[in-house]
């Protein structure tokens, strides 16, 4: 069976490439010997559709300034991370006291805040500085690491972000009905079409081996690595984040 893999929460650069990963490699085991051509040619006509609306968002001039800004706040949340946590092995007391109160808000959040889609990324961002400017215990950590001013950067990014998005938001609703959570809605129906038809031809196999057992498992080795990208911590590296 082909496993599970949550959409909603790879941002549409990534998500785009996993569904061009997927067709890739659904095409290298020959879709019309799978008996599949039909839900492939489906999912890929989706796919074309999803990137051509990807390059009209690219090619706002905000959207390139959300993608500066985003960049921003993602280094600021996790400079701030490094430097609680490499904070946290200090041999002085009061530092390692103040790192572990910062890594212990931080897990509330859970981690990988920096790979949340846009708008999930600035509430989580605006409740942590909340906290920050606000619990007693917090802001003391904060002026003990010397990370007040990263905090400062992150709020106000966040804020700059916040606004801008609500202006391409504005922009977007202006000039055209289409957009892309539209679109990955109906790129999604189309996946999960072709992957059931996938897994119930592979259960009707009455005497193995499989014909559908090598794809499956290339599949499932490819929603693992997109898996292993959505739940790495924060320090991890980003795909451009472009949701």
């Amino acid at each position: 069976m082909i496993i599970s893999i949550d959409l909603r929460n790879l941002r549409n650069a990534t998500y785009l490439q996993f569904q061009k990963d997927f067709l890739a490699i659904i095409f290298r085991n020959d879709p019309a010997s799978l008996q599949i051509e039909s839900k492939y040619n489906e999912l890929t006509a989706k796919s074309v559709e999803l990137e051509n609306l990807f390059k009209k968002v690219l090619a706002n001039p905000i959207s390139q300034e959300l993608i500066i800004l985003d960049g921003r706040r993602d280094d600021a949340i996790n400079g701030i991370y490094y430097g609680a946590l490499s904070n946290s092995y200090h041999f002085d007391a009061p530092t390692k006291k103040a790192a572990d109160a910062l890594l212990a808000n931080f897990k509330l959040y859970g981690s990988g805040i920096a790979k949340l889609n846009y708008q999930a990324e600035t509430a989580t961002i605006s409740n942590i500085i909340n906290d920050w400017e606000n619990k007693p215990e917090l802001i003391q950590a904060l002026t003990t690491l010397n990370l007040s001013s990263w905090r400062d950067e992150l709020k106000t990014v966040n804020e700059e972000f916040s606004t801008k998005y609500l202006d391409r938001t504005q922009d977007y609703g202006n000039a055209s009905p289409e957009n892309m959570k539209l679109k990955r809605e109906e790129t999604n129906t189309v996946y999960y079409a072709l992957r059931d038809r996938i897994n119930a031809l592979d259960l009707l196999v009455e005497t193995p081996p499989s014909p559908y057992s090598a794809v499956i498992n290339q599949l499932n080795s490819l929603i693992e690595q997109y898996d292993r990208l959505l739940s790495s911590p924060i320090p991890s590296e980003e795909i451009p984040p472009l949701s």
